[in-house]
């Protein structure tokens, strides 16, 4: 981490070195300002090369940490002093041009430009001033850093390696038989024929210290592998990748003897001839390189062994496994060891030489002592081998209330393997998953929010002008690849974001590095927040308040915090509003503040003024706060800000007039905000960085923004929603936004209700012209469109969205037919629902053209010819509230049976559509169709019913039926093999009662 900061402060030093033309008049400051600057850089530069060494070092030298850390505190105040420089240059620069363009007379201007110069210049005194500062403390840390002799990094020691064998005692392995029957089998198994490929590489992947050499080890020793090959070889690869020594080590174990041959071209032959004609299994244990041109040429000599052979390889990293030539069939993800099995392996350690009535004695808290291992076998070995020589309770019960990183065995024997993995990762890589030591153990996190939180420590720099996400998306799937990370699943339903969790033992080994840089404050009890003193200049910091009492003030000591994460899930925010101007007023060091309500009614209502002290801000979040009503102007002030987070925040009327000036913004994330936000500020189409605005309020008048307004934020992506439609007569506004090079964007909602306090101009509305105007991209994957009022839907561009897998048609309580969606290949999901005045659904909703409906069965040269309708429709769903007008669902007629519709149909709902008379044939008679749900439809209820209804026999065959919210049918297995899941519209209106949607049409 220290190697890390270093570098990026090193790199923005290099461009600070041009001082500014206006300071450059004033010779000697411009002077002090460079010679500052260069001593910094010298300093810097000379300490780097050996931070390498310093930083293997500090696993097990609390000296060296211990320098580590003044040096990365150094490091740290230096990028602030030089954020806050070009913070306050950029501040000046947009009120520069502000005053520009307010096209002031020529005396105004002079004064103008003479004040920027005396700013200019008191700033660049302070920074001098500060970094004169700065060399005396890094003179004093690079006199120590001779003490220590660290080596340069061209000749710095590599962590030491372990080095395997095949020999295992299985007496010592706890678990792991279903894992090995699995990868014997497919070794040795009637299917083990390697799917086509010549010489098949199985992998088995996990983090360091999970069982991944002791499983290779079980599975090559097992006597159906044994008696399966003809020849069986254990190499231990290690890094780095030596292909020469593996070749010699491959050909040695068939000779039986040492060799002398030279050149790799001669020992490859000669492997080439030794396996010729036999069945080989290769165990590559422990490979780290991804460097594919050093394997190619091994496993093209290997190649000529007999069908059957295998290569068996373990690895950390997935990269390094595809690149070996692993097929995703073939990658095994080795999980953690069961409570059970954790505590066999642990006990069997602890208790050697114990008594009965001893081990019962310790029983309890040993199983508890388990649990902390987090099914880590290489964990449980090491405790069990610490606690046989703990004789007392007092002292087991010792060890359970430790932290791990406080057990020295633990800091000795078990962090080491972890830091194996983390000394291979570049240094970028290094900085992001240290910082996750800022999260509470256990803790699921979210990938879009981390890497968010990534971008504002400004550790995401992009390569040939990448975007900040997308390097962000790159470093997070790597570190996922290497076992940093783990798969959360949670909640089926969950929207599809992605959710990750960290095993303990890495969050462990993390808050060893970050020990002094890391802060976790918990106030409990009503006592008073406990600090550590050597923890007061920590950078990243947690509050979790588990009480709602006022302990907070102790935050205020952690003065240079760049990060604040509170953490309010046991109490609401409103008891922070007391704090929060002192917050703001003393951690000016903070670059990401997250305070974020948990799922309160009751939260802060206002932020304070103070809010504009933060300069370096890039992350707020707000989520949730529901009695937030407005934001201060003084918020505008943040210019770095990138990423405020206002999601659930449904009290919000209105954003500050001046959020035009926060040039940087890149996420606006007002989801759920649209009963109370009343408009968009004008100002909004200023910041062209924009990525996320989940949120567009359409007001009607010349104060808001307006459609015109979205024409420059080129970069949107994702979600889109545009609201107050309704208030739109203009429609050449709604061409000038220009949706359809929004390339980024993959869900846009289209609500044409009307703001809250205007008239509806219904007579000079055209939904029907505003709908085309509103073109989106070609790429678009869900569109929803609400409260629509014209009596058709005849965009031209929704047919051509050929990548559309949602749609949602909602409360369009004018519309008279539906628009022919069968014709959409991608769709996968549609809801259509409240549309009071649609009478049936005929062939046009299917979308098949007239000359297909009359084209005869016997003219289509093949069935893969026929016409589909529907191709990829997995979830229907009808819900008409009650409005009694849909009546028939019209059948195929004798000419139009060649047509297939919706086979791939595996869900269909049918709500609130009293006098539908039937279902037609093609979805009775349905086979792909698992789950059937009909509600408040009473004549399909009674054709529907169980045995006696008329069309029982035609929909017997589907596996899951429910009526009226009873389950009349269940197949249990059938449905979850399937995976269905009721099928629910990604946007829920709120006003769907049917007295209002009554009166809503009547009006």
């Amino acid at each position: 981490m220290a190697k890390s900061i270093v570098s990026a402060v090193l790199e923005k030093l290099s461009s600070f070195l041009m001082i500014p033309g206006e300071i450059k008049r004033n010779f000697e400051l411009a002077l002090a300002l460079e010679e500052e600057i260069g001593k910094v850089i010298a300093h810097f530069q000379d300490i780097q090369s050996v931070l390498q060494d310093a930083e293997s070092k500090q696993v097990k030298d609390a000296n060296v940490r211990n320098w580590l850390k003044k040096l990365k505190d150094v490091a740290y105040d230096v990028d602030d002093v030089l954020d806050e420089w070009n913070s306050e240059k950029l501040k000046s620069q947009i009120e520069k041009e502000q005053k520009e363009a307010r096209n002031f007379p020529l005396l105004k201007k002079m004064r103008n430009s003479i004040s920027s110069f005396t700013f200019q210049t008191i700033l660049c005194y302070k920074i001098a001033s500060k970094l004169n500062g700065v060399n005396e403390q890094l003179d004093s840390i690079a006199t120590e850093k001779d003490r220590y002799k660290f080596g340069l990094e061209k000749v710095v020691e590599e962590p030491r390696r372990l080095i395997t064998a095949s020999f295992i005692d299985d007496e010592e392995v706890y678990g792991r038989c279903q894992e090995t029957e699995i990868l014997v089998n497919v070794l040795v198994g009637e299917n083990s024929s390697g799917g086509g490929l010549k010489l098949p590489v199985i992998s088995i992947m996990g983090m360091g210290g999970i069982g991944k050499t002791t499983l290779a080890q079980l599975v090559y020793n097992h006597s159906d592998v044994e008696c399966h090959f003809d020849k069986r070889i254990w190499i231990c690869v290690s890094d780095p990748f030596d292909e020469i020594r593996i070749a010699k080590e491959i050909l040695e174990a068939f000779k039986g003897e040492s060799l002398n041959l030279v050149g790799k071209d001669n020992i490859l032959q000669e492997i080439r001839s030794h396996v010729s004609g036999k069945k080989v299994l290769l165990v590559l244990d422990d490979v780290w390189s991804e460097d594919a041109t050093r394997w190619e040429q091994l496993r093209t000599s290997l190649k000529h062994c007999s069908p059957g052979s295998r290569i068996l390889i373990t690895t950390r990293n997935e990269k390094v496994a595809i690149i070996m030539g692993t097929t995703s069939s073939n990658l095994f993800l080795l999980n953690t060891l069961s409570l059970e099995e954790c505590w066999s392996l642990l006990s069997r350690r602890a208790y050697y030489g114990r008594t009965r009535e001893e081990c019962e004695n310790l029983d309890d808290i040993g199983w508890k002592i388990a649990e902390k291992c987090q099914g880590l076998p290489l964990a449980a070995k090491i405790l069990g081998g610490l606690l046989r020589f703990k004789r007392t309770r007092e002292q087991w019960q010792n060890v359970l209330d430790s932290e791990m990183w406080d057990i020295e065995e633990a800091e000795q024997d078990l962090f080491p393997p972890l830091f194996l993995s983390y000394y291979e990762l570049p240094l970028a890589f290094k900085q992001c998953i240290s910082y996750c030591a800022v999260f509470p153990k256990g803790m699921i996190l979210r990938k879009d929010e981390l890497i968010k939180l990534w971008m504002a420590q400004d550790y995401l720099k992009g390569v040939r002008c990448e975007e900040m996400e997308i390097v962000g998306e790159e470093y997070f799937d790597e570190l996922h690849m290497r076992s940093f990370f783990q798969d959360f699943r949670g909640d089926e339903l969950d929207s599809g974001i992605m959710k990750y969790k960290m095993h303990d033992i890495i969050h462990d080994f993390l808050l060893v590095l970050m020990k002094t840089e890391c802060v976790m404050l918990v106030n409990h009890d009503s006592e008073e927040l406990k600090v550590d003193l050597s923890c007061e200049s920590a950078r990243y910091g947690t509050l979790i308040r588990k009480e709602a009492a006022p302990t907070e003030p102790n935050i205020f000591r952690f003065r240079k915090l760049r990060s604040l994460l509170i953490d309010s899930s046991y109490h609401d925010t409103s008891s922070l509003r007391l704090y929060l101007p002192r917050l703001f007023d003393q951690l000016t060091c903070l670059r990401a503040l997250n305070l974020s309500n948990g799922l309160f009614r009751n939260s802060i209502e206002e932020l304070p003024d103070e809010i504009g002290k933060l300069v370096h801000l890039r992350y707020l979040n707000l989520k949730n706060n529901k009695k937030l009503k407005e934001l201060p102007e003084s918020l505008c002030g943040l210019c770095n800000l990138q990423t405020l987070n206002l999601k659930w925040c449904d009290s919000l009327k209105e954003l500050p007039c001046g959020i035009g000036k926060i040039i940087n913004l890149r996420h606006l994330e007002n989801d759920q905000t649209n009963l109370s936000l009343m408009a968009i500020p004008k100002g909004i189409g200023r910041l062209t960085n924009l990525q996320t605005l989940s949120l567009f309020v359409v007001m009607g008048n010349s104060d808001t923004s307006s459609l015109g307004d979205l024409q420059n934020l080129i970069h949107l992506r994702g979600l889109l929603k545009i609201s107050g439609l309704g208030a739109v007569c203009d429609v050449t506004e709604a061409k000038k936004a220009e949706l359809e090079n929004k390339k980024g964007l993959r869900t846009l909602i289209l609500d044409f209700t009307i703001s809250k306090g205007l008239m509806s101009n219904r007579w000079q509305r055209d939904d029907g012209r505003l709908l085309e105007a509103l073109r989106p991209p070609p790429c678009l994957e869900e569109l929803e469109i609400w409260w629509y009022s014209s009596p058709t839907i005849s965009a031209n561009w929704m047919m051509g969205l050929t990548k559309l897998s949602h749609v949602s048609l909602g409360y369009c309580l004018h519309l008279k037919s539906l628009p022919p969606l069968g014709k959409l290949p991608s769709l996968e999901s549609l809801y259509i629902g409240g549309m009071s005045r649609v009478e049936k659904v005929s062939v046009e909703f299917l979308g098949v053209e007239r000359e297909e409906i009359l084209a005869p069965s016997s003219s289509l040269e093949s069935p893969s010819l026929s016409v589909i309708a529907f191709p990829s429709l997995k979830h229907l769903e009808f819900e008409f509230f009650d409005l009694e007008e849909w009546e028939d669902w019209m059948p195929l007629t004798s000419r139009e049976e060649h047509i297939s519709i919706m086979p791939r149909l595996c869900s269909l709902t049918i709500n609130s559509c009293p006098k539908l008379k039937a279902l037609p044939c093609y979805v009775l008679h349905n086979t792909s169709l698992k789950q059937l749900n009909i509600s408040q439809s009473p004549t399909l209820s009674e054709r529907c019913r169980k045995e006696t209804g008329e069309d029982w026999l035609k929909i017997s065959h589907i596996p899951s039926i429910m009526i009226d919210s009873v389950r009349i049918q269940v197949n249990c297995s059938s449905v979850e093999e399937f995976g269905v899941l009721q099928f629910q519209p990604l946007h829920s209106s709120s006003l769907s009662s049917k007295n209002f949607l009554k009166a809503f049409s009547q009006n």
